[in-house]
């Protein structure tokens, strides 16, 4: 592992990003005990707490774990698909709220990977999945319910539906685009919307994932985009109206 002593980038970070991709190449396996403190910075010739900011760098990325007593030290992260969601989710939120996604091709993406998800779920979803899709809609439908509660709901709609398939591979990847995209998506949209009619589009999508109908689950979401856009459509171009007066 070395790093560049003449490069503008942070010494920290160089080393942080040293040790990563040692661990992703497999030279540090799980559960691998990393060298003290104080060899590390003997290694890269660095100060103690230049190495000290890399190891919280990593800890922060779950990459490795510390442990204190005799025994103790930084360990090689052994991650799980669950514990990555939170970054998966944290990075998705940054990018869409500094404005670096817009919302077409938020939109378009999130909805182009949960139509990957559908058929699969039709196919192997359980019976929870399904009874927590149905518990959602019928949330949906009360009458009382605030918007932040139907975004959670819509969150939790379409989360099981991603689940459903399966496959932790999939429910990683989708995160990000269910949590992060989807507050986006109803935070623009909820004046223009008609909760009936997501109760309508989510309902088609519930029957077909019930009746093992994936092409029938894949263009009820298809339907729900084009639903999704055009009120995006009509909200952005009613704030535009109102801005140039």
């Amino acid at each position: 592992m070395k790093i560049d002593p003449n490069s503008t980038a942070d010494l920290s970070a160089q080393i942080a990003k040293a040790i990563r991709d040692a661990i992703v190449s497999g030279a540090l396996i799980v559960d691998a005990r990393l060298p003290s403190e104080a060899e590390l910075a003997e290694q890269f010739e660095v100060s103690r707490p230049t190495v000290r900011e890399a190891l919280k760098r990593l800890a922060a990325q779950s990459l490795i774990r510390t442990q204190r007593g005799a025994f103790g030290g930084a360990f090689v992260n052994r991650l799980s698909y669950e514990e990555a969601y939170g970054q998966q989710i944290t990075t998705s939120t940054l990018l869409l709220s500094m404005n670096s996604v817009g919302f077409e091709t938020a939109c378009e993406a999130r909805f182009a990977l949960e139509r990957a998800c559908a058929p699969l779920s039709a196919e192997r979803r359980s019976a929870d999945h399904l009874a927590t899709m149905r518990a959602e809609i019928h949330r949906q439908s009360q009458p009382g319910l605030t918007d932040e509660a139907f975004c959670a709901s819509d969150v939790a709609f379409h989360r099981a539906l991603v689940d459903g398939a399966c496959n932790p591979v999939l429910s990683y990847q989708l995160a990000g685009a269910v949590e992060a995209m989807q507050p986006l998506m109803n935070m623009i949209t909820f004046t223009a919307r008609s909760r009936g009619a997501i109760v309508d589009l989510h309902t088609g999508i519930a029957d077909a994932v019930e009746a093992h109908d994936g092409p029938r689950a894949v263009a009820g979401l298809a339907s729900l985009e084009a639903h999704t856009q055009d009120l995006a459509r009509t909200v952005i171009t009613a704030r535009a109206r109102s801005r140039d007066g």
